[in-house]
């Protein structure tokens, strides 16, 4: 910790100067016979006379000063001096972090550090790329409207049956998966990534009727030998022995079974840590036209090529990056990766040359098993196709600031504003997002909806 101090030097300066000497007036006398006789008053020793040649005292001046405002505005003076105190007390308690330790990671001492409006506006700070999509098409819903699934939302999730779904899905991307397929009401819904099951849950939990179907290697019943897992009756699954990779699936033929004729009625989620590039083509080659990635990483992060690393370019507004080390984006950086355990600092996103996208410079996929090196002009390319084929391009936000939910990994400052913004406890807690566990906030990686289609179209 940085203790810093300075030596202050007095405000207050004694002066020598002496009144001149003024005829004697009934004040003077009323003044000098009620102070006390000293010793040499006393002896008969007294110089001249004090009431003559020094100013009154201080407390004389004020007993003065409060006989001629009267006994009734005494109280309103005296609340008036303590409001100036604690007006000041609170303003040294917000803007003295200089003079204080700021623990790593600790949420309050970010508070105090950024205060709240510091965390607020944090958000975007470094930049949000975001998909330019062919028509400039939006979403139809709005935080209003996600502000009230959030209240609906916490109490189902609450029954979950898998209470700790460490390496999966937390509260934030739950959240978003459960309202976005409740408002889509799609006939199918298709995931690439089960885990232990709870993706497909959530699911039913939005659509209770819909079949699903899921891809996954390994079936969520063999996680029941260990502990919670849930598997659906409503649910075609494709694992185990069974398994087909999404981009090897028969879909012409699986969807005639299920009575699906309209492709934009089918919703296919994504948890499968592949590469996000390769999925988008597949899934317009199969003509689905409504797709969610829950790992949408942000650059020089994750295990694999995400939509958020492919739109990070330098022509996209919050796009594109120096590595330049005396850079202020470096600087900025290197300051929050103190108090974000998912920051990136400059020496971390450039590789080589200065290869600062994708993973330094890297096209990941298979969980980081299998990875490409790719150049500055491939990635401008895979960004130019996906413009080409983008509809709508849309990132869940956080559900609530950090100084509410305790987070310290993401970093705000490459997120967009919460749907709870920092500072707002009472709808916190009114909502019921204070009855969950902190650490189900610990997961948020940018989840994305797309809606995509032939270019051209």
């Amino acid at each position: 910790m940085n203790n810093n101090s300075s030596n202050g030097q007095s405000l207050w300066h004694s002066s020598s100067s002496q009144s001149p000497k003024t005829p004697t007036t009934m004040l003077d006398r009323a003044l000098s016979s009620r102070r006390p006789h000293s010793d040499a008053d006393l002896s008969g020793e007294s110089g001249t006379d004090e009431s003559k040649t020094k100013r009154p005292h201080v407390y004389l001046l004020a007993s003065n000063f409060v006989s001629r405002i009267g006994h009734q505005w005494l109280p309103c003076v005296i609340i008036a001096l303590l409001f100036l105190v604690l007006l000041f007390l609170t303003s040294l308690a917000f803007h003295s972090s200089r003079f204080v330790c700021v623990s790593r990671f600790d949420p309050a001492a970010r508070i105090g550090f950024f205060g709240f409006d510091g965390l607020e506006s944090d958000f975007g700070a470094l930049g949000v790329p975001w998909c330019r999509s062919k028509h400039g098409k939006e979403v139809e819903w709005t935080s209003k409207d996600l502000l009230k699934a959030l209240e609906e939302f916490v109490p189902i999730y609450e029954t979950r049956p898998i209470k700790n779904n460490m390496h999966g899905m937390g509260f934030d991307h739950s959240f978003g998966l459960w309202f976005m397929a409740r408002w889509l009401k799609p006939e199918l819904m298709i995931e690439s990534g089960a885990f232990k099951g709870h993706s497909t849950w959530v699911m039913r939990q939005a659509m209770p009727d819909t079949p699903i179907i899921s891809l996954t290697p390994r079936h969520p019943e063999k996680y029941l030998k260990k502990g919670p897992a849930y598997v659906d009756g409503n649910c075609t699954y494709f694992a185990g022995k069974d398994f087909v990779d999404f981009g090897s699936v028969d879909w012409k033929n699986v969807l005639k079974k299920h009575g699906v004729k309209d492709l934009n009625r089918v919703l296919v989620f994504f948890d499968d840590h592949q590469n996000e590039l390769k999925r988008i083509k597949q899934a317009l080659k199969a003509g689905f036209q409504h797709l969610i990635f829950e790992d949408n990483y942000d650059t020089g992060t994750g295990d694999h090529y995400s939509l958020r690393q492919i739109c990070d370019q330098s022509y996209i507004k919050g796009g594109g990056h120096s590595c330049f080390k005396d850079s202020d984006e470096a600087r900025i950086r290197s300051n929050r990766k103190k108090f974000w355990e998912k920051a990136v600092d400059t020496e971390e996103l450039c590789g080589p040359g200065e290869t600062w996208w994708g993973v330094r410079g890297e096209m990941r996929d298979d969980f980081n098993h299998s990875n490409t090196q790719i150049s500055y002009n491939q990635h401008f390319q895979n960004s130019r196709y996906v413009e080409s084929i983008l509809d709508v391009y849309w990132e869940l936000p956080p559900v609530a600031g950090p100084s509410l939910t305790h987070q310290s990994r993401y970093d705000p400052a490459r997120s967009t504003p919460p749907v709870v913004a920092d500072g707002r406890r009472r709808l916190f807690q009114r909502i019921g997002l204070g009855r969950l566990d902190k650490s189900v906030f610990n997961g948020y990686t940018q989840m994305v909806y797309l809606q995509i289609s032939k270019p051209g179209s």
